[in-house]
């Protein structure tokens, strides 16, 4: 049930306004109108949460599109299809969510116009995709095509996951080490270094020193990285700021490369989809850039649709933009020659990914074993810097 704030008039022609809860907002106004009030406005209240709606993995998704393409494709109505797939589903937020996808339906609502009301799970291209499908008669079609990219996304996601889980951990076990070994361990030691009465070695010297800044500053230091982290969050909401950072993110060497790869790869692939399910050329391009995790990616894109609209080639509008690479763009190129654009994006995308993961996987197998040897060089200095005024004093003894 849904709560609704309305405003109506009476049979005395008053205004009235109050709540009603309803499961619809027909059905919400069916019930003014049994209480004898004829409603002016009529606006679903969403209840204020701590934190941001939660929206249904990539994988559930893709399952959910599956099962309704297989549904639609077998002859099933459409209310039904929605039906089954949620009493099919055993999580609550995909039942909840097709219970509302159904009854906008079952109001008179198209599938599309359906979905659009859930933005934080169907984005654009879901929507723009159903809706062709829908025009053309191929909505089980459609459907498939959208389980196929939903479970292509989740595979990379998955693979970038990996890749960056184990590297990641053992980074912060470094430092978690490196930290413990100068805050605890090299003070107690040190301590009796202070009743020598001699020079210190220059590592041990420095030792200390770090020793003594990392428990002195190391406090300080934490809480000075969550402000600035809190502040950075905040400008990132600002549609300004975030613009800013993604095109500071695409100027860094290793890091802007790989954005590059990723998005160009992500527009590629939204772009064949929306071009072989029957949408015209510049609504894709429109609707693909939106695809985008990268604003400036983005705006760098709508710019080459505007050429494209006055007749520029699609190659040589990417061109402009230097996201793709040469092999990328004669693939887009031969495929406006030879009128299969849409299967030469998809070969494109599929050969971008395959680039970029190759890529990853080559970087992270070098920056493991980087990362282990540098934490042991680490490490070593922390011993050898102990151990030197020790040796110094034993040969002083035994002189």
């Amino acid at each position: 049930m849904t709560e609704f704030r309305y405003r109506a008039r009476d049979t005395g022609g008053k205004t009235r306004r109050g709540r009603i809860s309803a499961g619809s907002e027909r059905q919400a106004g069916q019930c003014l109108r049994e209480q004898g009030l004829l409603p002016v406005d009529l606006q679903a209240v969403r209840p204020r949460a701590l934190f941001p709606a939660a929206t249904i993995s990539g994988s559930s998704l893709a399952l959910l599109m599956r099962q309704l393409a297989t549904l639609t494709g077998a002859g099933l109505p459409l209310d039904e299809s929605l039906h089954a797939v949620a009493q099919q589903s055993e999580e609550k937020r995909v039942k909840q969510l097709l219970q509302g996808v159904r009854a906008r339906v079952v109001e008179g609502f198209p599938l599309a116009d359906a979905l659009r009301a859930h933005p934080q799970v169907f984005g654009s291209l879901y929507c723009a995709l159903v809706e062709a499908g829908e025009l053309s008669g191929q909505l089980d079609g459609v459907l498939l095509r959208l389980a196929d990219y939903a479970e292509q996304r989740q595979r990379m996601k998955h693979k970038l996951m990996q890749a960056l889980i184990y590297p990641l951990l053992l980074t912060l076990v470094a430092i978690g080490v490196i930290v413990t070994l100068l805050s605890v361990v090299v003070p107690r030691v040190t301590e009796q270094f202070m009743y020598m009465k001699q020079a210190l070695p220059w590592t041990t010297r420095l030792l200390i020193a770090l020793s003594d800044g990392v428990r002195h500053c190391g406090p300080w230091l934490a809480v000075t990285t969550l402000g600035l982290m809190l502040l950075a969050r905040r400008l990132l909401r600002q549609p300004n700021g975030r613009l800013a950072w993604h095109r500071l993110l695409l100027r860094l060497p290793l890091c802007g490369r790989i954005i590059r790869e990723l998005n160009g790869a992500r527009y590629a692939r939204a772009l064949s989809i929306l071009y072989n399910s029957g949408v015209p050329l510049l609504q894709a391009m429109h609707i693909s850039a939106q695809v985008l995790n990268n604003l400036h990616l983005a705006s760098l894109l709508r710019e080459a649709c505007e050429h494209v609209r006055e007749g520029v080639s699609l190659q040589q509008a990417l061109e402009q933009t230097a996201l793709f690479p040469p092999m990328m763009r004669h693939m887009i190129a031969s495929g406006e020659r030879s009128g299969e654009l849409g299967d030469m994006l998809l070969r494109a995308a599929d050969n971008q990914e395959g680039v970029f993961g190759a890529r990853v996987t080559l970087f992270f197998s070098l920056f493991e074993p980087l990362l282990v040897v540098s934490m042991a060089a680490v490490v070593l200095f922390i011993v050898l810097a102990i151990l030197q005024p020790i040796l110094q004093l034993n040969t002083m003894m035994t002189l």
